[in-house]
C-alpha cells in the first residue's frame, strides 16, 4: 500500500461484505417462498423481503465503487485522498440511511416504487453522502495526475449522483413515473456503472498484467464510447410497453441490440492484457475474477439481455423469469464479479494478510459461478414455459405458477450454493492465513 488513506477503502468493504451475506441470505429466503408461498407471510411479506433483497444488492454494490475509488484514485492520482475525515462521515451517513430504510421496510415505510423504495429522508441523506464524496475525490484528482482511468471513473460516479436525483420526481401520471423511473434503474446500470466497471476492470488488469497504460487507456476509451452511444437511447427497451409513442420500439430494439458491444469489447480487452501482459502477478485469484467478470457480464448483460430485448420477443417475455434470469447474471457477472475482484487484489496488502488462503477464494469463484449459471439455466427455461403458458396458450397467472414449482426448487437449490460460495470467499478473504505460500496471494509489487 503506497498511500495512507488507501486504508479507508477497506471499512466501505467490510460494510459492504456484511450487507452482500444478507443480500444473498435474503434471497435464498425469497426463494423459499417461491416454493411455500405462504411461509412468513404475514410477519414479513413477499414484497418486503423482495425489497430488502434488491435494495442490499444495490447499497453494497455501492459502496464497492466508493471503497474501490477511495483505493484507486490515490494511487492514479500519486496523491493522498484530499480528506479523509469527510469519507469516513460519508460513510457514516451511508450506514444511518441504509439501517433506517431497513427499519422503515420492517414497518411497511416505504415509498412502494422498485428498487427506490427508500423513505425521502433516506434519500436526502443519500445526496447528502454523495455530494460529499464527489468534493472529496474531486478534489484529490483535480490536485494530483489526470489518468483516463480517473476521467472515466469520475465520469461514471457523478453519473450515478446526477441520475440518483430523478428518484425525487414522483409524477402522478403513471407513465411518467415509469420513464423517469428508468432514469434512473437503466442509466445507472446499462450506462454509468459500465463506466465504473470499466475504469476499475482497467486498474486491475494495469497492476495485474503490467501493459503500457497507452494500451489500456485506449481500450478504456474504445468501451466507455460504445457503453454511452448503446446505453442513453437502449433505455427505449423499457419503453415499449409503458404507453410511450410507439417509434420507442424501433430505438430500443436497435440501440439496445448493440448494447452487446462493449461487453464483447470488455472481454477481448482483459483477455488482450493478461495475454500481452508482462509480470507475472502472484494473486491469481484476482485475475480470475476479472477475467470470469468480463466473461460473465458479456453472457449475462449481453448475451441474456439481446435474447429478449428486440419488442417483437419482447412483447411476449417482458415481466417474465426470463427477466430474472437476465438480472441475476448481468449483475453477479458485471458488478459482484468487479468488487470481489478489486477487493481479492487489494485486501491481502490493505490487511497486511499476505499469504491469504488464495485456492479458497478461486474455489468460491467456481462455486458462485456455477451455481449462479445454473439459476440462470432455470429461470430461462422457467421464464420460456411460462411465456408459452402465459402469453400464448392465456392461461392465468396462478396457474402457470403451479407449473413451474420444479424450477423454483432448482432456483433455490443453486440459491443455497451461492450462500456457501459467498461465505467461502469471506473466510478466505478473513479468516486464518493460509498454511503455506504455495499458491497464496501476496502484497502488490510497485508498478
Amino acid at each position: 500500500m503506497k498511500y495512507e488513506s488507501q486504508s479507508i477503502a477497506k471499512w466501505y468493504w467490510f460494510v459492504a461484505m456484511a450487507l452482500f451475506a444478507v443480500q444473498v441470505t435474503v434471497g435464498v429466503l425469497a426463494g423459499y417462498v417461491y416454493v411455500a408461498p405462504n411461509f412468513l407471510s404475514e410477519l414479513l411479506p413477499f414484497n418486503i423481503i423482495r425489497m430488502l433483497h434488491t435494495n442490499a444488492l444495490i447499497v453494497w454494490l455501492l459502496l464497492g465503487f466508493f471503497g474501490a475509488a477511495y483505493y484507486l484514485i490515490p494511487e492514479e492520482s500519486e496523491r493522498e485522498i484530499y480528506s479523509p475525515k469527510l469519507a469516513y462521515l460519508q460513510l457514516v451517513i451511508l450506514v444511518i440511511g441504509a439501517g433506517g430504510a431497513v427499519v422503515g421496510y420492517l414497518f411497511r415505510i416505504h415509498e412502494g416504487r422498485e428498487f427506490l423504495e427508500q423513505p425521502l429522508w433516506v434519500k436526502l441523506g443519500i445526496i447528502v453522502a454523495a455530494l460529499i464524496f464527489l468534493f472529496n475525490i474531486s478534489m484529490t484528482v483535480l490536485a494530483g495526475r489526470k489518468t483516463a482511468i480517473t476521467n472515466v471513473l469520475l465520469l461514471g460516479l457523478w453519473g450515478i449522483a446526477v441520475f440518483f436525483l430523478f428518484s425525487l420526481y414522483n409524477p402522478a401520471n403513471l407513465v411518467l413515473d415509469k420513464m423517469y423511473w428508468w432514469w434512473v434503474v437503466h442509466l445507472w446500470v446499462e450506462g454509468v456503472w459500465e463506466l465504473v466497471m470499466a475504469s476499475v476492470l482497467a486498474f486491475i488488469l494495469l497492476k495485474l498484467t503490467g501493459v503500457d497504460r497507452e494500451v489500456v487507456e485506449k481500450w478504456l476509451y474504445v468501451i466507455v464510447a460504445t457503453s454511452l452511444f448503446t446505453g442513453v437511447l437502449g433505455t427505449g427497451h423499457h419503453y415499449y410497453w409503458i404507453g410511450t409513442p410507439g417509434y420507442w420500439q424501433w430505438i430500443g430494439s436497435i440501440f439496445s441490440s448493440l448494447e452487446v458491444i462493449p461487453f464483447f469489447a470488455m472481454v477481448v480487452f482483459s483477455f488482450m492484457m493478461v495475454w500481452k501482459g508482462k509480470r507475472d502477478h502472484p494473486n491469481k485469484a484476482a485475475l480470475l475474477w476479472s477475467l470470469g467478470c468480463a466473461v460473465l457480464a458479456f453472457f449475462g448483460a449481453g448475451v441474456w439481455g439481446f435474447m429478449h430485448t428486440l419488442h417483437p420477443v419482447n412483447y411476449y417475455t417482458h415481466g417474465t423469469q426470463v427477466t430474472a434470469a437476465h438480472g441475476h447474471l448481468a449483475f453477479f457477472g458485471a458488478y459482484v464479479a468487479l468488487n470481489l475482484a478489486i477487493m481479492t487484489y487489494a485486501f491481502p496488502h490493505l490487511l497486511k494478510r499476505s499469504p491469504y488462503n488464495q485456492v479458497l477464494n478461486m474455489a468460491s469463484f467456481w462455486v458462485m459461478t456455477s451455481a449462479m449459471a445454473f439459476m440462470t439455466f432455470t429461470l430461462t427455461f422457467a421464464g420460456a414455459v411460462q411465456t408459452h403458458l402465459q402469453r400464448v396458450l392465456g392461461m392465468n397467472f396462478m396457474e402457470v405458477q403451479d407449473q413451474l414449482a420444479l424450477f423454483y426448487w432448482m432456483r433455490l437449490g443453486s440459491g443455497i450454493v451461492v450462500v456457501l460460495g459467498a461465505l467461502m470467499w469471506l473466510y478466505a478473504m478473513l479468516g486464518p492465513k493460509a498454511a503455506s505460500t504455495e499458491l497464496a496471494g501476496q502484497a502488490a509489487p510497485a508498478e
